[in-house]
C-alpha cells in the first residue's frame, strides 16, 4: 500500500534543520523558483482551494490546501491539506502526507534559509508575531539552526494562547506575551536581531522606523496582492529578498503595495538563490517576504520519502 506520513511522522523523520539544509542543497544545486508553475486558487462558498503543482527529476507532486475563514470561530484549523508524491518516470503515486504538516515545516525552513547568511553570530533576540503553527515553526526552526536570547510572541489576546503549547516550543529561552499595541512590542522591535511575521493582517503589524539596522524581519503570513504585514518604509530601507521575483510582485501584497507607493522597484528584488551574496554586503535591515510555493513542498516531501526509506 502507499504509505501515508502524518504530522508525526513528518516531524521525526524531518526535523526543522533537516528541512532548512534540504531547502539549501536544492537551491544550490540549481533549482529556479521561477521555472515552477503558479498556485491555482479556485473560489469555494466557504474559503478557497488552492492548487500547487511541481515536479523534478525524481518526482511530480501536488498539494491540495483549502482555506476556509470561518474555522476559527469553530475551533478548527484555517488551513487544511494533503499532499500526493507521484513517482516521475511512471507517474505512479509513491506517498501520501498531511499537507498542513508539511506546510509548517517547509515555511519556515524556507525563511531561514533565506534569511541564514544575515542572521548574527551571537545569540538573537526574536520577536514573533503570531502565535499559530507558522509562528511556533519559525521559533522551533530558528532555534535549530542558531541560539536565542529572548524570544516575544505578540498577539492581540494574551489570555486565548496556549501557554503550555509556547512553552514547549521556546524550552528554556526566556520568553514573553506581549500585547498588540503595548509599548512593550515597540521596545521588543528596538532590541530585536529578527522579527516574524505570521498573521492573518492585511494592514502593517508595527511602525519599522523603530527597527536596528541590523534587524532581519521575515513576512509569511499572507500570499495576496492586497494584504501585507510590515509597511512600504521597510521595504524603501531594506533590502529584499523574495522566492521569484514575478511571483512577488504578483502575489506579495508586502512587495505589490509598497511598489505602488513608489517604496520599492523590481530590480531591487533579491531571488533566494542569490541572497547569500546579497546579504553579505547590506547595510541596513533585511526583509525576506514569502508567499510558499510549490517547489518548496516537492523538495520536503522528498526528504521525507528518502528518510523513510533509509
Amino acid at each position: 500500500m502507499m504509505p501515508y506520513f502524518d504530522a508525526a511522522a513528518i516531524a521525526r523523520l524531518v526535523p526543522p534543520a533537516v528541512a532548512v539544509a534540504a531547502i539549501e542543497e536544492a537551491l544550490r544545486g540549481g533549482l529556479d523558483p521561477s521555472a515552477g508553475v503558479a498556485r491555482a486558487s479556485v473560489p469555494l462558498p466557504a474559503g478557497e482551494l488552492l492548487l500547487m503543482p511541481a515536479a523534478s527529476a525524481g518526482h511530480a507532486g501536488v498539494k491540495l490546501a483549502t482555506i476556509a475563514p470561518g474555522n476559527a470561530a469553530l475551533g478548527l484549523p484555517r488551513i487544511n491539506a494533503v499532499y500526493v508524491l507521484f513517482d516521475g518516470p511512471t507517474l505512479r503515486p509513491v506517498a501520501l502526507l498531511d499537507g498542513a504538516a508539511l506546510t509548517t515545516l517547509r515555511t519556515p525552513a524556507v525563511s531561514v534559509a533565506a534569511v541564514r547568511p544575515a542572521l548574527g553570530a551571537g545569540p538573537l533576540r526574536l520577536v514573533v508575531f503570531g502565535a499559530g503553527p507558522q509562528g511556533a515553526g519559525h521559533i522551533a526552526t530558528l532555534a535549530a539552526v542558531a541560539e536565542l536570547a529572548a524570544v516575544d510572541v505578540v498577539v492581540r489576546s494574551p489570555g486565548a494562547v496556549d501557554r503550555e503549547a509556547m512553552a514547549a516550543v521556546v524550552g528554556r529561552t526566556p520568553a514573553r506575551l506581549l500585547r498588540a499595541g503595548s509599548a512593550a512590542v515597540a521596545e521588543a522591535l528596538r532590541a530585536a536581531d529578527v522579527v516574524v511575521c505570521a498573521t492573518t493582517a492585511r494592514t502593517p503589524l508595527f511602525d519599522s522606523g523603530v527597527l536596528p539596522d541590523r534587524a532581519v524581519v521575515v513576512a509569511v503570513g499572507s500570499h495576496e496582492p492586497d494584504a501585507r504585514e510590515v509597511d512600504a518604509a521597510l521595504c524603501r530601507r531594506a533590502t529584499v529578498v523574495v522566492e521569484d521575483a514575478a511571483t512577488a510582485l504578483r502575489e506579495c501584497g508586502d512587495v505589490v503595495l509598497a511598489a505602488a507607493e513608489g517604496a520599492l522597484t523590481a530590480d531591487r528584488l533579491v531571488p533566494i538563490g542569490a541572497a547569500a551574496g546579497a546579504l553579505g554586503e547590506r547595510d541596513g535591515p533585511v526583509l525576506f517576504k514569502g508567499s510558499g510555493m510549490a517547489w518548496q513542498d516537492l523538495v520536503v516531501a522528498e526528504a521525507v520519502l528518502a528518510r523513510a526509506a533509509a
